[in-house]
């Protein structure tokens, strides 16, 4: 795990594949970006996470170290002033070059952690996206959510009535089989700064 950013406030980290964002069930599902965090910033509230990326998705996360900068950024999130950007890997080729993906989707009770589509009690799912290129008989895009569903641009890719193609490595809705194969980068986080408001960005390249 690569610390991108310390401020006082909040830290800006680049989460591996394979690793948790915050604590799982059991002792085996402990090491993640908090209890990491936690080890190496003592003065860090017991709380830091402010979002999560999946397991498999790498990318930029940032954590708060107080109270006051968790909330502020929490809200943030909440009111849609948080932009992200993700680099993903299809498994397809896509004839299109950009569009917009709004899917209403539920969790799968019977299948967790499984999100269904679903018309009547789904929460919409709202995504940007845009072909970067395609890479043999792969697809490179940038998705920009819109919207914080759980899984939200892994069943935009995979989907019928979305892209049709699942990111490379999902082991949920691809032919992903192992952790840390899937190919989800988040690349861009931009947000304000919990105590001056200026915008602040930060950029990851993603390893694939």
């Amino acid at each position: 795990m690569e610390i991108i950013a310390i401020d006082p406030l909040f830290l800006v980290v680049n989460k591996p594949s394979g690793l948790l964002s915050v604590p799982g069930r059991g002792l085996d599902m402990q090491d993640c970006v908090v209890s990491r965090i936690k080890a190496m910033f003592p003065d860090c509230i017991d709380q830091p996470a402010v979002h999560r990326l999946d397991m498999d998705t790498s990318g930029l996360m940032v954590v708060a170290r107080t109270s006051a900068a968790h909330r502020h950024l929490s809200l943030q999130f909440a009111e849609r002033l948080v932009d992200k950007r993700y680099i993903a890997l299809l498994e397809g080729t896509l004839g299109q070059q950009s569009g917009e993906i709004a899917l209403p989707f539920r969790l799968d009770p019977d299948n967790r952690p499984h999100q269904i589509h679903d018309p009547l009690h789904g929460k919409m799912g709202i995504s940007r996206w845009r072909l970067i290129g395609i890479e043999g008989q792969r697809s490179r895009v940038e998705f920009t959510p819109l919207t914080g569903r759980t899984h939200q641009l892994r069943l935009h890719a995979a989907h019928p009535l979305g892209l049709g193609t699942p990111i490379v490595g999902d082991r949920l809705y691809g032919q992903g089989r192992q952790p840390g194969e899937m190919l989800l980068h988040a690349t861009y986080l931009a947000f304000q700064h919990p105590a001056s408001g200026q915008r602040v960005i930060w950029e990851s390249t993603p390893s694939f």
